[in-house]
């Protein structure tokens, strides 16, 4: 596994040679990054990805165990596996750790075999963790995002363009006369069709804050930050779906699949309403399919 695959392992300890040999004990296990204090720890944690973290509860300033609690009160940070490592060995003391949300417990001076099986464990029980969070955010039909992670994106995306005023471009997709093909093909047939749609609509998502979803049903939900040509876009998808060539006898505007589109293009007054915007896309897409279907309208917004 190369340095950028392995998990990073934050190290707390206002005493450098601790820091230094805990670090040096785990190199071959993990990606390791060091915090000389609470506020550093903090900080450090804002900034990387961290699986696991390995505190020393008895600190200046700031104490592992207010290092603790900060974590436990974030949402973004609840989650993270907290080892204390200390010179404080009474029970209390562990207890205290451990109701606050450690996950474990290891007493200075520390046994480097105990300490380097006790981060492997927990770097697996952490990498199943982030394994069920992935899975919980997958349509397991398409394999792209599911609507609680459209949801949660949405909400970051909407909140940056309030904060930078940059346009959000915001469209639902609805794969037309689905229902008839799924009568006429079969569920399997419709299934396939989903996957292959979702595939096409991938390959307009694909800066790092692009997200192409699974709204529901055969309906599908495309986010892409920063863009004012979402007009653009979705008649380019339209095209290409079609351009899949697959079937479609039951439909009335095309012997071939096709979708309809309808979008927005937000700015900082109508970002303020997340909900509101999904409900102008919906309204623009029935717009489109009472118009004929196969089509993309949008709206700007700002």
């Amino acid at each position: 596994m190369s340095a950028m695959n392995l998990p990073t392992v934050l190290i707390v300890d206002d005493e450098r040679i601790n820091r230094t040999a805990l670090a040096e004990l785990l190199k071959d296990e993990c990606r390791v990054v060091l915090a000389k204090d609470g506020v550093s720890a903090l900080q450090r944690v804002a900034e990387e990805r961290i699986s696991l973290i390995l505190l020393d509860a008895s600190m200046p300033d700031m104490d592992g165990y207010e290092v603790l609690r900060r974590l436990k009160s974030n949402e973004k940070t609840v989650n993270i596996g907290v080892i204390f490592v200390t010179g404080q060995i009474e029970e209390a003391h562990e207890e205290r750790g451990l109701l606050l949300g450690a996950v474990d417990y290891i007493a200075k001076p520390v046994r480097p075999l105990l300490v380097k099986a006790r981060v492997r464990n927990h770097l697996e029980l952490a990498r199943q963790r982030e394994e069920l969070e992935r899975l919980s955010m997958q349509d397991a039909l398409t394999g792209i995002s599911n609507r609680r992670a459209f949801n949660q994106a949405f909400m970051r995306a909407c909140g940056n363009t309030v904060r930078t005023g940059t346009p959000l471009g915001l469209a639902m997709i609805d794969v037309d006369y689905f229902k008839r093909f799924n009568d006429f093909y079969g569920h399997g047939a419709g299934d396939d069709v989903l996957r292959r749609v979702a595939q096409t609509l991938g390959k307009a998502a694909q800066r790092p804050y692009d997200m192409i979803a699974r709204y529901g049903g055969e309906e599908f939900v495309l986010m892409l930050p920063s863009s004012i040509a979402l007009q653009t876009v979705l008649d380019r998808l339209c095209e290409a779906v079609q351009a899949l060539g697959i079937p479609h006898e039951q439909s009335e505007v095309s012997p071939m699949l096709t979708i309809s589109c309808g979008g927005v293009v937000a700015g900082y007054d109508s970002a303020k309403r997340p909900e509101w915007l999904l409900e102008r896309c919906d309204e623009i897409l029935y717009q489109a399919k009472n118009t004929g279907r196969n089509r993309a309208i949008v709206h700007d917004l700002n």
